[in-house]
């Protein structure tokens, strides 16, 4: 079980204390030890005492009662009394006063993956965006040839090329902020099956209250409490936004393994920092590793959510019965797109460095800058110049000056990649 879960489930134990103790129904005498305790283990003193896997209960009773055992055996031992009892701090009576599992846990989830977000993967994914960004700005001036369907195509600037991916991440951390205010919403309250049997009426508006004071994250109890217990749609599409990032992070891992291969029989536009030797049996050759281990890691995010899919598909009646499995697959696509976003910043994109010489032999070698001569000659004897130009391993300027269509001065003021990057309103005068 993600120890982020036990921490936030251990936050939640503190808070209720306090608030069973305002509301009258805790003495004060088991609030302040069960409080202390749970604060010890929200803070990761107790790790050690939380053995339990994923695979238990759909509820995730289990883990669930190992924090109400470990607090109110902590509790005990502040009061003096030995390990092993349940007096005068019982884990159900005391520590869970007015909760259940089915409430609990869910809001434990949603606790941990928004802290999460914002401790982990939202500031690990906003240092790729500048670190990309620096590149864009850095390599606006350098001009490329463009690529589409892997084939060569018409020029773009280096820049251009690295601005959109810093606008593909812009877009997907935009989908994750939207997300948030439905995680947000906290079962707790609805107890066993959303009616909120045994908790008072006020109980869970001051502990999400107690939880917003904590932690700065405007938590609220959940607009429908029968939807919060039987479906977790919020962490679907939480999750959603994750896969999402994973797709868009596997384009820009590939395109940058793309533009650096070679040396010197790939594309080799691009130098990649060589963080270890790439080869058991080839000296000197460097792999694309930071590249390749984002690969991995975004089919792995990209697999976990539809393990997070299925999960929530077995709302069964007034319970999902697949939680842990939820929190378990989301959890980790979090941890490791946090891990991975930050990895291939420091350790790949903050080291490229462009292969100017390559870039400007693919530049002028390509087909594709007859698209500069179509305003001039139009489509058709345009693509006769390519393709004589291809078929007899000719520059397009020559084969075009021997098919009488332009003089070679006329090649070079039409065609000047550095032009072709952006919109012109001047329109060249075709006759047909």
């Amino acid at each position: 079980m993600p120890l982020a879960v036990i921490h936030a489930l251990a936050l939640i134990k503190q808070a209720a204390a306090q608030v069973n103790q305002e509301l009258g129904r805790l003495d004060p005498a088991l609030a302040v030890p069960i409080q202390q305790a749970a604060r010890e283990v929200a803070q990761g003193q107790w790790d050690d005492q939380f053995p339990l896997k994923v695979w238990q209960t759909g509820s995730g009773t289990q883990t669930h009662m190992n924090v109400n055992e470990v607090i109110a055996n902590r509790a005990n031992q502040l009061l003096g009394q030995p390990l092993g009892r349940k007096a005068p701090v019982h884990p159900n009576d005391h520590v869970n006063l007015g909760q259940s599992s089915n409430d609990v846990f869910p809001s434990a989830m949603h606790l941990a993956t928004v802290t999460g977000y914002r401790t982990q993967l939202q500031p690990a994914l906003q240092e790729l965006q500048e670190t990309l960004q620096a590149k864009a700005q850095q390599w606006q001036g350098i001009t490329k040839i463009g690529r589409t369907h892997l084939m060569d195509a018409v020029p773009l600037t280096l820049g251009q090329e690295f601005s959109g991916y810093v606008a593909h991440l812009r877009h997907h951390q935009a989908h994750l902020e939207a997300c948030l205010p439905a995680l947000y919403e906290l079962a707790l309250g609805g107890t066993a099956v959303g009616t909120g049997l045994n908790t008072h009426p006020e109980f869970a508006p001051r502990v999400t209250q107690l939880l917003h004071q904590w932690t700065g994250i405007p938590w609220v109890p959940a607009q429908n409490p029968f939807a919060a217990l039987a479906g977790h749609e919020a962490l679907v599409h939480f999750s959603g936004a994750l896969n999402a990032l994973a797709s868009s992070l596997l384009k820009i891992a590939n395109d940058i393994r793309w533009l650096g291969s070679g040396p010197r029989c790939g594309l080799g536009e691009l130098q990649l920092p060589a963080n270890e030797p790439g080869s058991s049996i080839m000296p000197g050759k460097v792999n694309p590793t930071q590249a390749e281990a984002l690969i991995m890691v975004a089919i792995q995010v990209m697999a976990n959510h539809l393990a997070v899919s299925f999960a929530h598909s077995q709302g069964n009646l007034e319970l999902n019965v697949c939680k842990p499995l939820i929190i378990y697959n989301v959890w980790q696509s979090l941890q490791l797109l946090s891990d991975a976003c930050r990895s291939f910043s420091r350790h790949c994109v903050q080291g490229l460095t462009p292969n100017l010489p390559q870039i400007q032999t693919h530049l002028h070698q390509s087909l594709m800058l007859v698209t500069a001569l179509s305003p001039h000659l139009g489509y058709d004897r345009a693509a006769e110049v390519a393709r004589k130009a291809y078929q007899e391993h000719k520059t397009l300027q020559q084969a075009g000056v021997e098919l009488g269509y332009f003089t070679a001065a006329e090649f070079d003021q039409w065609v000047q990649p550095e032009q072709m990057t952006q919109p012109h309103s001047q329109q060249a005068n075709f006759q047909g």
